[in-house]
């Protein structure tokens, strides 16, 4: 029986997947199928996955024409047979008992979802940007929102969801958009059951100057405005307390040798640039 299928998008991360597909194959819970979902890369990321499924049956493996990462993700959901869903992406990693951890607190406490913490890493371990001291059961959805700091830490990825109900409520991520976790995590929230938050184990999220949230683009900027509004107008919808960020929409760090010499706020349809991250330095308006 598979007790949690692991959805990985890939795309052209050759010199991350590795460290990816060794923190999965590794993990303590060996009832897992690991499902990757190649969005058509040009490096060697499928090659190296292709090896690591050679000697791990667990791993199988799909291949797609670049359609983006929701696209892959939507793949993995059809053929996926576990009794819960996780996503992982190919630049990031998890602890060795991740998923133990997450399965078993959803199956003692009889959860829909579980949470765990994240840390944002660049190298090794990071620092924590959420952690849960104890095992906490959430009913209520506003209850569930405040533990997993929306609209600021909108992630799909530091959880496990019932597959049961995720197919029930026929939750698909938006094709061709960026910023899908904004758009759909709330409702995933509102119509799965209880949420019990996990302590003593984290994903790690990597930041990287190429990756889809560090890049900025017009195409990025409509689509993250899009994605807020989404999330906004369910909360307003449904009658969900929520906070609202006026400030900027997104903030994007440029950096030499790891300190920040020039930093980019979006907000509306300007964007402005900050040297040393607080000196107003330029800004021009995005049509």
């Amino acid at each position: 029986m598979v007790k949690v299928s692991i959805i990985v998008p890939i795309y052209n991360v050759e010199n991350y997947v590795e460290k990816c597909l060794k923190s999965l194959v590794g993990q303590s819970l060996k009832d897992i199928e690991i499902i990757c979902i190649d969005d058509g890369s040009i490096d060697n990321s499928l090659k190296i996955v292709n090896l690591y499924a050679k000697s791990d049956e667990r791993i199988k493996v799909l291949t797609q024409t670049n359609q983006g990462q929701s696209v892959a993700r939507n793949n993995g959901i059809k053929i996926a047979r576990g009794e819960f869903i996780g996503f992982v992406d190919a630049d990031d990693w998890v602890d060795d008992e991740y998923f133990e951890k997450l399965y078993n607190a959803a199956v003692r406490f009889n959860c829909d979802i579980a949470c765990a913490g994240f840390r944002k890493s660049k190298f090794s371990k990071g620092r924590i940007r959420k952690k849960f001291t104890k095992y906490n059961v959430l009913k209520n959805i506003e209850d569930k929102v405040k533990a997993d700091n929306l609209p600021q830490d909108n992630y799909i990825w530091n959880k496990i969801y019932s597959r049961e109900k995720f197919l029930k409520n026929n939750f698909t991520f938006p094709a061709g958009r960026y910023f899908e976790d904004v758009a759909i995590l709330i409702k995933i929230l509102y119509f799965l059951g209880d949420m019990v938050t996990v302590p003593d184990t984290y994903y790690h999220y990597r930041k990287r100057g190429g990756s889809t949230v560090r890049t900025q683009s017009i195409k990025h900027s409509t689509d993250f405005k899009w994605a807020r509004k989404e999330l906004y107008s369910f909360a307003k919808e449904h009658n969900i307390n929520i906070a609202i960020r006026k400030d900027y929409d997104r903030k994007i760090s440029y950096n030499i040798l790891g300190l920040p010499i020039l930093k980019s706020y979006c907000c509306e349809n300007k964007t402005i640039y900050k040297l040393l991250g607080f000196i107003p330095f330029a800004s021009r308006i995005i049509k």
